[in-house]
């Protein structure tokens, strides 16, 4: 008999695409198989399923493949609806939520991104353009967070921010130890920086995220490899 509900993950290490639907996966409760990709060698299964990008991760429910860290998020909602709910079923307060996770998404993580792989003014450039894009979240959370900041938090009750901002700013810390500028401040940023150090001491993050030291190192050699790729272009 064919097994029911048989989840794969395809992803890579540390990378934050694949943490966020690993955590959305182990929010849920559901049972998969992660599979580690080589990007450098990708494997056939990763081009056979994800032939348009080639990228990770993906999700392969019941030999359908789903791709794009988002839509993979949706999809694990939308397929299973025990709760903790990763979006709410209101659609006016769904709508806003992807806004903002689009503004996470495409705004701040790709400043961030350009910080990491870019050097010189390019990267100057980019982290002024952090800093404003984490005042312009600091104060649109303040709708979700009313007061002086988020409310208790544990793993019953996680949703699709919490799941995106877990997954870019858990590890603030290395990224501040490698670039040597300052990521989140808690004087500026009062209020993610409470979210992400409540987070951060979840039990279901601190198991699913490796320690700062190997973090650090893993993001030495991202920058490392884009600077080298950047100089020889």
């Amino acid at each position: 008999m064919e097994e029911v509900n048989k989840v794969k993950l395809h992803g890579v290490g540390a990378n934050p695409y694949s943490k966020r639907v690993e955590l959305a996966l182990r929010i849920k409760g559901i049972p998969y198989e992660y599979i580690e990709e080589d990007m450098s060698n990708k494997s056939q299964q990763l081009l056979l399923y994800n032939p348009v990008y080639k990228k990770i991760p993906v999700l392969v429910h019941n030999e359908k493949p789903v791709v794009e860290s988002l839509i993979i998020l949706e999809y694990i909602d939308e397929t299973w609806k025990n709760n903790p709910r990763l979006l709410p079923d209101d659609p006016f307060e769904r709508a806003k939520v992807r806004f903002w996770a689009s503004f996470i998404q495409q705004e701040l993580f790709e400043a961030m991104t350009r910080v990491v792989t870019c050097d010189g003014e390019v990267a100057a450039k980019a982290i002024d353009e952090v800093d404003e894009k984490m005042k312009v979240l600091e104060e649109g959370m303040k709708e979700f967070f009313p007061g002086s900041g988020p409310p208790f938090i544990d793993s019953e009750n996680l949703g699709l921010l919490d799941i995106l901002v877990c997954s870019i700013f858990s590890s603030y810390k290395a990224y501040e130890e490698v670039l040597g500028v300052k990521i989140l401040d808690p004087e500026r940023n009062p209020l993610i920086f409470c979210w992400v150090k409540t987070l951060k001491e979840l039990p279901l993050v601190k198991e699913l995220y490796p320690p700062h030291d190997k973090l650090v190192a893993l993001l030495k050699i991202v920058r490392e490899n884009a600077l080298k790729a950047s100089s020889s272009t």
